[in-house]
């Protein structure tokens, strides 16, 4: 499979990794909250897209 140069999503779209600036960037964007939301949604449930969302009511 070659790299899409104009998918700049993460690779794995069910998982939020917070060590990365730019999935931060994205995943803030995406789902309307800050850094500091984002990253105490993920400790409180998880790396799991559908998680997080379920946390914050997405």
């Amino acid at each position: 499979m070659s790299d899409s140069l104009k998918d700049r999503g993460p690779q794995d779209r069910t998982r939020i990794n917070v060590q990365e600036d730019w999935e931060v960037a994205y995943w803030t964007r995406e789902l309307g909250v800050d850094k500091a939301r984002l990253q105490q949604a993920v400790q409180a449930v998880g790396p799991a897209v559908s998680a997080v969302k379920k946390y914050l009511g997405i």
